[in-house]
């Protein structure tokens, strides 16, 4: 993909055919009334006047403006006309700013809350979100080794009497991050190769669709390292799909399923639209304490198990054709598939 193909690509998440020149898209980073800095590193754009926000989009459009975000905001904006920009514009300043302000009275009296600590700057940084509730107290309570024996009383995860209904019989409320990207930390992965979790607020980004997906605009590997998002790998770049022939027809494949061939492609720049839908394997954490303690360990072949994913260099491993490696699969048995004794062990791989 050419550098023109990949400007466009993201261009197209903020172009005015699919969003009507609307501040949806923007929120997911700046707020739902544009009080966060994207990204930790943006200006807070309730605070700045219509004028400013024109001018930071026309720069932004035009090269002439912008820092640490300039090149990811390029591509956000390089769809956007004069008119687009001067509607978005009026949408933050004469609705955003106004909620914002509304909330901020609201909220005076509230306690403080504690700023999201940034993503430092040298080397992946992850957290255990489960490393103050999976406690030596908390399981000796739970006591999971060694119950044999759950009363009715308190059948599933309630912890109060279910013959009755107290005041602290409550459902455990679910409070998503509300830390706009790149503010917050990276959750430390639960096994090898788990698909990294989410630990931003996803307002503003979801439903993806495979036309509307907010996610590539910041995690597209050109752009992940200047705004310290995770890239997205090279697996996702990789057809794993075979390419079958079918002329209306006479169908025929590309592979011999009997030789345990593959057909995988090399990993281009673009990502494959069997995996466009990001929270179908990536979804964000509850705050919310556990029911019952996890006592789940993952196992980690990698040192760098807990921040990375080394799949990608792996995703052939254990896929070796008849007489490769670890096949289990003969010469013989292909020759003798069709008839009944090959058929029946056949079956058996």
């Amino acid at each position: 993909m050419t550098k023109i193909v990949k400007v466009i690509a993201l261009a197209s998440l903020l172009a005015p055919t699919l969003y009507g020149a609307g501040t949806a898209a923007c929120k997911g980073c700046h707020g739902a009334s544009f009080e966060k800095k994207a990204m930790g590193k943006s200006k807070e754009v309730n605070k700045m006047s219509k004028a400013d926000i024109v001018a930071a989009l026309k720069g932004y459009k035009d090269g002439s403006y912008g820092g640490a975000m300039k090149g990811m905001m390029k591509g956000q904006v390089t769809a956007l006309s004069d008119a687009d920009i001067d509607a978005i514009a009026a949408e933050i300043t004469g609705g955003g700013a106004e909620k914002a302000s509304t909330e901020k009275a609201s909220t005076e009296k509230a306690p403080a809350k504690a700023e999201a600590t940034p993503v430092k700057e040298k080397g992946p940084v992850v957290v255990d979100i489960n490393e103050k509730v999976n406690t030596k107290e908390r399981l000796d309570k739970d006591d999971l080794g060694n119950k044999k024996v759950v009363t009715e009383s308190v059948l599933g995860l309630r912890k109060t009497d279910i013959y009755s209904e107290e005041a602290d019989t409550t459902g455990m409320k679910t409070e998503y991050s509300s830390d706009a990207p790149g503010t917050s930390q990276r959750i430390e992965r639960a096994f090898q190769d788990a698909p990294p979790m989410i630990p931003h607020s996803v307002e503003g980004l979801l439903p993806i669709k495979a036309g509307n997906n907010q996610c590539v605009g910041c995690h597209m590997p050109e752009v992940a390292s200047s705004v310290g998002a995770i890239p997205i790998p090279k697996s996702h770049m990789t057809n794993f799909r075979p390419t079958h022939k079918f002329d209306g027809k006479q169908f025929s494949k590309s592979i011999d399923n009997y030789k345990n061939e593959v057909a995988i492609s090399k990993a281009g720049t673009k990502l494959v639209m069997a995996r466009f839908n990001c929270t179908q394997c990536h979804a964000p954490q509850s705050k919310g304490d556990l029911a019952v303690s996890n006592t789940f360990q993952g196992g980690f072949s990698e040192k760098d198990g807990k921040s990375g994913s080394s799949w990608f260099d792996h995703m052939n491993d254990d896929l070796a054709t008849v007489g490769e490696g670890n096949s289990v699969i003969t010469e013989a048995d292909i020759a003798n598939k069709n008839s009944a004794a090959g058929a029946s062990a056949w079956a058996k791989h």
